[in-house]
Formats: C-alpha cells, sequence, structure tokens
C-alpha cells in the first residue's frame, strides 16, 4: 500500500491556516485522496494541559511549554487510536494545522532555536512533512482577525506576531536543505489563496 502524504500548514495565528486546510481537504477528496485533518496542540490529555497554559490557567515558563509541546506531538504521532504515523502507513494523507517548524518559531523566539531544535528532534526522525505550507500574512492584519474571536492566548500579541514571523525566515533561511517549504501570500479573497495551495498540491501528487 502506498504511504499517505503529510502535509503541514504554518503561520502565525490568525493566517487562516484552518480555514485553508477544509478547502484543500475536500479538493483532495473530489480528486479521490483519503484525508484526515488535525492539529496541534491536539485535543489530547497533554494537548489540554497546554491549551490551559496558553491562556494562563496554568502558570508555565517558556522551556516548559516547549516541553509540553515536544510530548504532545510525540503522542500525535504514535497515539494507538489515531497516530498519525498510523494514518499515513494505512495510506491516508495527513493535512495537519503546525507540526514541530510552528515549535522552532514560537519556542525559539523565546528561549534558545538550537534546544528547541533538539528537543524536536525525535519528531523530525520519526516524520519530516511531505511539504510544510506557510501561509503568509501581515501581522496587524492577523491580530485584527484574532481579535474578532474574543478571548486572545499567550503569543497572540502584535510584537510576539512580528517576531514569529521573523523567526519562521530565519528559519527559511537556516532549514532550506532540510525542509520542503512552499510560502503562500494570504490575498484578501479565501479561494485566491486556496488556488495559490492547491497548485502546491498539485505538484506534490503529480495530479
Amino acid at each position: 500500500m502506498q504511504r499517505g502524504k503529510f502535509i503541514v500548514f504554518e503561520g502565525i495565528d490568525g493566517s487562516g491556516k484552518s480555514t485553508q486546510i477544509k478547502l484543500l481537504a475536500n479538493y483532495l477528496r473530489e480528486k479521490g485522496v483519503s484525508v484526515y485533518t488535525t492539529c496541534e496542540p491536539t485535543d489530547g490529555p497533554i494537548g489540554s494541559v497546554l491549551h490551559q497554559c496558553m491562556t494562563g490557567r496554568i502558570p508555565a515558563d517558556e522551556k516548559t511549554i516547549a516541553a509540553l509541546f515536544v510530548a504532545d506531538r510525540l503522542d500525535h504521532l504514535n497515539n494507538p487510536v489515531n497516530g498519525i504515523l498510523s494514518k499515513i502507513e494505512a495510506g491516508i494523507t495527513v493535512l495537519s494545522d503546525r507540526y514541530y517548524l510552528s515549535s522552532y518559531a514560537y519556542n525559539g523566539a523565546h528561549v534558545s532555536l538550537d534546544w528547541v531544535i533538539q528537543a524536536n528532534a525525535m519528531c523530525a526522525e520519526l516524520l519530516r512533512p511531505d511539504i510544510n505550507i506557510y501561509i503568509d500574512i501581515d501581522p496587524q492584519v492577523s491580530l485584527g482577525r484574532v481579535s474578532r474571536r474574543g478571548s486572545t492566548e499567550r503569543y497572540e500579541k502584535l510584537d510576539n506576531m512580528e517576531r514569529v514571523r521573523k523567526k519562521y525566515f530565519e528559519l527559511f533561511e537556516r532549514l532550506g536543505k532540510e525542509e520542503k517549504i512552499a510560502v503562500v501570500q494570504s490575498r484578501r479573497e479565501v479561494q485566491e489563496t486556496a488556488k495559490k495551495i492547491r497548485e502546491v498540491a498539485d505538484e506534490l501528487f503529480g495530479f
């Protein structure tokens, strides 16, 4: 059986990742591809603790949060019920809203990037994305979107969004030979962005 693909969507908060994942999932299913969509942090036990850290209900420093992301990610990969690795081995294409590049960008903006990369090394060894699709957006625009949701989380502040966006592009320069990365500009019209993402997927699948 042919392995499924692993497609990761990256970007600062409010960049439209979840919307574009739904649109790409529908497109791939129309092409006959079996698709499973997921996100990080997960809604598992470790992910639930992370969500509470992100909203301030549980106090935690940056290294603790970074370590929790790694633990949640390993469970995300290996969970016997709905782990990513088993899905891909079964021929299912997985679309994930965030993976370890998010840790590199978000945690690496606050603690040693080398430490974050080393902490995530096992995840990278277990599974590298077939493509990382980074949706680029002006941080002020994304903050406006996030603010309309209501409550904001730990990293959803303009200065942090600007810092994280900068960190992403530093990562692309540093990891260009290790990671397959496609940068897609977020357009005012959702379908314009979706069209660019479909072009990336078409090339990956050979449609």
